[in-house]
């Protein structure tokens, strides 16, 4: 079994109207100590060095990033240290895998670190440096370890947004790198910004104490920053007409399928374009939700499980048909598959929209591939009705 501490993500944080809580209640005080706990009785059973940043500009912020065990061992530990609230850093992460790891599963790679660390921009300050690469390039440079320099292959991406302006506005920074280097029989993985990778020097960590406080006092900050975030429940949001709004959450949900498959058959790890994701999606999906609530006359729980729904047959379809997107008869399946959901309205494609009603409704719980392998019979008799709505159609 897994256990996984990871990086905790601030989301994006928002003012309130009441002036929120304080930074921290005593309950919050409380959990950090007990983390905090956590924390040091899992790296006191370290039988491995970890490294960490002894010198140059991001040597200060210390704190204690993540770390991964199995089967009882801890299988990397990650640290991180500069300034994290800032996206023109100087900022560094280190990971220290066990010996042997790379034998074991495949670390991730370069390009993905980058994304992570571009990840943790837009989660915990709100900062979006654009998706995709940019000026991508492949380096030689030396990162010193123990006071002897490392020669070590750095990925090094510069993030280019349209009409050449600087992704994020005027905090974000330049390129942002990863590298990984073998230091006496370890693979360490080092992730920068705003600092360049010869301005790095490693060293190992002799004493944790100073990393489990920093992460602390990061969660606290977290913390006060997610208590000033008004969920989109509780918000007064901008009123809406008619279907319009239905019609755009299932776009973005199209969109979202399909970029995520586009990274499957390119073989990268796949992550969800940060364009999709966060306080707009959210703000979408509650609007949706409360426009179902009124049209259909329908409980928040009845219009949220309506518009799940929805949202999945129209996703599974863009999945197991070529014409969907991009046609009139796409075009009127959606409409369609709106109005049905919404009115209950007798549209051509009743029956596909029952089969579908039945297949979703007998799924097996947990998801993925395997839901729809065990009800093959049921989704072709979903998109037979389709098909024969389309040949009805001309």
């Amino acid at each position: 079994m897994r256990h996984r501490m990871v990086r905790e993500s601030g989301g994006r944080p928002q003012e309130r109207n009441d002036g929120g809580p304080g930074p921290t209640r005593l309950g919050g005080q409380d959990r950090f100590a007990d983390q905090e706990e956590f924390s040091r009785r899992t790296l006191a059973a370290l039988d491995f060095p970890v490294y960490g940043v002894t010198a140059g500009p991001a040597r200060r912020g210390e704190a204690l990033a993540a770390f991964e065990t199995c089967g009882g061992e801890l299988c990397w530990v990650e640290v991180q240290c500069g300034d994290w609230t800032s996206a023109a850093g100087p900022y560094v992460t280190v990971r220290t895998y066990r010996p042997g790891a790379e034998h074991v599963e495949l670390l991730p790679e370069l390009e993905d670190v980058v994304e992570d660390e571009r990840d943790r921009v837009y989660e915990q300050l709100g900062i979006d440096e654009g998706d995709g690469p940019g000026r991508v390039r492949a380096l030689r440079e030396w990162i010193t370890v123990d006071g002897e320099p490392c020669a070590v292959e750095v990925h090094e991406d510069r993030p280019v947004a349209p009409g050449g302006a600087q992704p994020g506005g005027a905090q974000s920074a330049g390129p942002v790198w990863a590298g990984r280097l073998r230091v006496g029989g370890l693979t360490v993985t080092v992730c920068g910004r705003g600092v360049a990778p010869s301005g790095v020097e490693l060293g190992g960590i002799g004493d944790f104490e100073r990393y489990l406080s920093g992460r602390t006092d990061l969660l606290s900050d977290l913390a006060s920053r997610r208590a000033r975030y008004v969920p989109v429940e509780e918000r007064e949001l901008p009123p809406v007409t008619g279907l319009e709004a239905h019609r755009e959450l299932i776009a973005q949900s199209i969109a979202e399928t399909a970029a995520i498959e586009a990274q499957v058959r390119v073989g990268r790890t796949p992550r969800l374009p940060r364009a999709l994701r966060g306080d707009a999606c959210a703000v979408r999906w509650e609007t949706v939700v409360r426009q179902q609530m009124r049209l259909a006359t329908e409980t928040r729980e009845e219009a949220a499980a309506a518009v799940t729904s929805m949202v999945n047959h129209l996703n599974r379809l863009s999945q197991q048909t070529h014409w969907l997107i991009g046609t009139s008869a796409g075009e009127a399946a959606v409409e369609e598959v709106v109005r049905y959901t919404v009115f209950a309205s007798e549209v051509a494609s009743v029956p596909a929209q029952r089969a579908w009603e039945q297949l979703w409704r007998e799924r097996p719980g947990g998801g993925g591939a395997a839901v729809w392998e065990e009800h093959q019979l049921a989704e072709q008799l979903w998109l037979a009705a389709w098909e024969q709505w389309r040949a009805r159609r001309g």
